[in-house]
């Protein structure tokens, strides 16, 4: 159902972290929330665990250690509840998703943006970042005014972070249309344009060199009528016809059956304008630019312009004032302007600025003073910047950098104001709800979920069951989420939701059913794990943790971890955890903001053997070559305290993070190392891959190009040769992908990477037939402890019909391997039947976000007939991962049956998620002309 591909630079679905060697003996266990009593001395009295580990030693120093790593206690069950997640959460995913694939394909080009947005609101709860920036690319694109311009383009760059790039400011152009500053200033719509390279450079608009203070020469030898304005005593000479041009009120005074027009001499003393703004009046009147002018002298015209309605005037100013505006100052002195004269595009480009400098300016009062007020959205609102996008942009800033509460309450409450969709508002007052929730206002936040509710979104019904259960309706909050299993077809968060208000079995049931529907919830290991612990089996609680950090590593899993190996006393598996946790998230804080990660670290340092810069290279091969990316993504933050500024540790490290899944670190880790590269052609790869992990390829081989230019090194061949391979290779394109991976195994570098090199150029001797050749690049692999290079010698076995090797190379990556998901997985491929299923459960079991193991069980069963059961097979992972193949795959099974109603579903949703994939496509049309469906 597959080939090997080159594409395992670093990329795996997998997320593990066993134990390493050194803690393999110990029992393994499960997940504790890092929720803790407020009461500490209570907790050691409720957690006889802690109290039996410390008085097996009658050392007073065992009890002072132990309150020292554990200062608050362990959690408790008591405490434990999972988080209302914070976005639209659909009833029915496919069903919305292949709905807003219509409404996308049947809208117009105007209304294609907002829809967009709807999508991107939907698509934050899947777990693939991808997605919803590709969302916000597609509604950069068909955006048409430039408020919305601005705000996309600005959520583009905060998505992307390129402000992390030292040496940058947050008006730099990185050479992409859709994101060019100055691009998103332009009205109007080209879909013609939107993905060439941006060609903007930065100048002043439309101005010249002539002084205009020096101007006396405007009367020219015209022998039009002229007339003399006075401001004060001094005396500015206009053509009375050029003046009366710039508009209609203008001309009749001017011509008009007034005083006016009859007076050669007309006083403008009083009018608000200077003498130096008015000889600006009489150039503009007579050339239609703006020559060289002051910025407050044009805001003189601009203040005039609006008196008199000169609108060709007005606009002038607006593009010039707008093109002024380079920095917060700036923004914060003109953006008053713009808004009292109503000067669209000055506020434009004063917001653009505000906006690319997000988060941290939403720290500024006088910037939240532009936003938060109902009177500052109503003043945005008179120029056309007050709209549900600008402030569900804020918003979602606000809540991700824990803006002061009261900061995104007041976001929150202009968000729900500019809602004017059922979905709109039942986003802003569901967010609303989850801030309030949050701020312990429960009677606020229950009516804001219920108006949520009240606008469709059936998930709020958790957060009214939440509230009211903060409020002592413990039965009310069951009978609530007990109607939904009932009503609604039953998923996962609602039986981890009624488990909060059930005892005993019944609750261990709800959360066992909340597993089996997605077991991707952290919340049930979390707190099955934490009764374990109550229960005095520390063991087993790691053990029940490790199967949710096998796949899905989170802060507060790894945490909790941490804490039960401080109570083995296993102080490095505890110190491994937290060193991973802080690469995840280094702001993290320690029992929710009680204690520095960073504080604990040193204390468990003090407790065991440090490592040399020496051992911690050897300790980071040992575990890389055993497949322990947590253990090596620990041992990288070790070797990254003593020297910080280290680009190279800090690549390794975006790789490690990009197999765990954690987009986000990785492109933070990358920028890093980007920003501390010793030379240009080092920073040039760095910037490659960045440009290649978010989507631009044709850059990032002109990045990798450029620096081999500059200076030949392993990772500039590597990053050409692999982005060249994630493509369809011909005869031609291969050999020179040959020739890249051999010309970087001549550069230096560590064996680390060397493996990696080798395991790829095995890849593309086997995709070119070479398989002896393959085989001797896989074995060199293996030599320098390159473990994954088993996958690739067993698949050379494999294309030599020796089934028997094949299978055997992959039993020895098994058994070196602690992530083994994908080597399960693999190795089904050389099995019989019977043994592939039990390889593949195997993999399910240790990853259930693999997608293949479901694809193959579905297509055996549908080989058996049993057409139902296939489809009820990709329907069960369908529910918690919303992926593209298994609904490619789900529709193809559909129109074979003649569901060609659930086919055409199918194809929809999956189209929603990538609407250029040539498969389903194909599948689509092939179904609409079988089910006689109108396009």
């Amino acid at each position: 159902m597959r080939r090997f591909k080159l594409k395992d630079r670093y990329k795996t679905t997998q997320v593990h972290a066993l134990n390493p060697a050194d803690t393999s003996t110990s029992t393994t266990a499960a997940a504790v929330s890092t929720t803790t009593s407020t009461k500490p001395n209570q907790h050691h009295q409720d957690l006889p665990t802690l109290n039996s580990i410390l008085s097996r030693s009658d050392d007073t120093n065992s009890m002072s250690t132990a309150e020292a790593l554990l200062p608050f206690g362990l959690p408790t069950t008591e405490f434990l509840e999972p988080p209302i997640d914070p976005y639209l959460k659909s009833i029915d995913l496919v069903e919305s998703l292949a709905d807003l694939y219509r409404r996308v394909k049947n809208c117009s080009e105007s209304d294609k943006s907002s829809v967009y947005l709807e999508q991107y609101s939907l698509l934050c709860s899947l777990s693939d970042p991808k997605l919803p920036r590709r969302c916000l690319q597609l509604a950069r694109q068909h955006a048409v005014d430039v408020h919305s311009k601005v705000v996309l383009s600005a959520w583009m760059r905060y998505e992307r972070r390129e402000d992390e790039f030292a040496g940058t400011s947050a008006l730099d152009c990185t050479g992409r249309f859709l994101e060019c500053p100055q691009a998103a200033l332009v009205s109007g719509y080209d879909p013609n344009s939107v993905f060439d390279p941006c060609q903007c450079i930065r100048t002043a608009n439309n101005t010249s060199s002539i002084d205009i203070s020096t101007e006396d020469d405007c009367l020219s030898s015209e022998d039009d009528e002229s007339v003399c304005f006075c401001i004060g005593n001094e005396d500015i000479n206009c053509v009375r016809g050029k003046i009366a041009a710039l508009s209609v009120p203008l001309k009749v005074m001017l011509y008009g059956n007034f005083i006016e027009s009859e007076s050669g001499r007309i006083d403008f003393s009083r009018i608000g304008i200077s003498v130096d703004g008015m000889r600006a009046v009489r150039v503009f009147s007579r050339s239609r630019r703006l020559e060289s002018c002051l910025p407050n002298v044009v805001l003189e015209l601009l203040s005039f312009a609006n008196r008199f309605c000169c609108e060709e005037m007005k606009s002038a100013c607006d593009s010039y004032l707008a093109s002024l505006v380079c920095d917060i100052e700036d923004s914060l002195i003109l953006i008053d302007y713009g808004l009292e004269e109503r000067a669209s595009l000055l506020v434009a480009s004063c917001l653009q600025v505000i906006l690319r400098e997000l988060p941290s300016c939403l720290y500024d009062s006088k910037i939240m003073s532009i936003f938060c007020s109902v009177e500052a959205r109503e003043r945005l609102a008179t120029v056309g910047h007050a709209s549900f996008l600008l402030y569900c942009f804020l918003s979602q800033v606000a809540m991700e950098a824990k803006i002061p509460a009261n900061v995104t309450i007041m976001l929150l409450e202009r968000l729900r104001e500019c809602a004017t969709e059922r979905w709109q508002k039942a986003l802003a007052f569901h967010q609303l709800g989850c801030v309030l929730l949050e701020r312990k206002e429960y009677k606020d936040a229950q009516c804001c979920f219920e108006a949520a509710v009240e606008a469709g979104h059936v998930y709020s019904m958790a957060g009214v069951a939440r509230t009211k259960y903060k409020q002592g309706q413990r039965f009310s909050s069951y009978e609530l989420i007990n109607s939904l299993i009932s009503e609604y077809k039953a998923m996962a968060w609602m039986f981890q939701e009624r488990s909060l208000y059930n005892l005993g079995k019944k609750k261990n049931l709800d959360l066992d059913d909340a597993t089996k529907l997605d077991p991707t919830l952290p919340f049930p290991y979390r707190y099955r794990a934490v009764a374990l612990v109550e229960d005095n089996q520390i063991g087993a609680a790691i053990s029940e943790i490790n199967r949710i950090i096998g796949f899905k590593a989170s802060p507060e899993c790894l945490e909790l971890r941490a804490w039960f190996f401080i109570v083995l006393e296993d102080y490095q598996a505890a110190l491994r955890d937290l060193r991973a946790l802080l690469t995840l998230d280094p702001t993290h804080m320690m029992f929710h903001g009680r204690l520095r990660g960073d504080h604990l670290i040193e204390l468990l340092g003090q407790r065991i053997q440090q490592w040399s810069p020496a051992d911690c290279w050897l300790q980071l091969y040992d575990r890389w070559s055993s497949v322990d990316d947590i253990g090596s993504l620990a041992v990288i933050h070790q070797m990254l305290t003593n020297d910080p500024g280290k680009s190279l540790l800090l690549f390794r490290q975006s790789l490690l993070l990009l197999r765990l899944n954690c987009q986000k670190a990785a492109m933070h880790s990358l920028r890093l190392a980007r920003n501390h590269s010793s030379s240009k052609s080092e920073k040039l790869v760095y910037e490659g891959w960045i440009l290649y992990d978010t989507g631009y390829r044709k850059e990032a081989l002109n990045k990798a190009e450029e620096s081999i230019s500059l200076q030949r090194s392993f990772e500039a061949f590597f990053l050409e040769a692999y982005v060249l391979a994630d493509t369809t290779l011909n005869p031609e394109s291969a050999s020179h992908v040959i020739q890249l991976l051999e010309e970087a195994l001549r550069c230096p570098s560590d064996g680390l990477r060397k493996g990696q090199a080798l395991n790829n150029l095995g890849s593309i001797y086997v995709d070119c037939g070479k398989l002896e050749l393959a085989a001797d690049c896989y074995v060199n692999a293996l030599e320098i402890k390159h473990t994954r290079a088993h996958q690739g010698l067993a698949r050379v076995y494999h294309l030599k019909n020796e089934r028997k090797a094949a299978h055997d190379e992959m039993t020895k990556l098994i058994e070196k391997a602690q992530n083994k998901a994908s080597a399960y997985e693999k190795r089904s491929e050389y099995c019989d039947r019977d043994m592939a299923n039990k390889d593949l459960s195997m993999a399910t079991q240790l990853d259930p976000l693999r997608t293949y193991p479901y694809r193959y069980r579905a297509a055996v069963m549908m080989d058996d007939q049993r057409e139902t059961e296939a489809v009820e097979e990709l329907t069960k992972a369908i529910a918690f991962k919303t992926d593209l193949q298994m609904l490619n795959l789900r529709a193809a099974f559909h129109e074979s049956m003649g569901g060609f109603t659930s086919a055409l579903r199918d194809c929809e949703a999956a189209l929603c998620l990538d609407p250029n994939h040539k498969d389903t496509i194909d599948l689509y049309n092939r179904t609409l002309g079988q089910a006689h469906v109108p396009t």
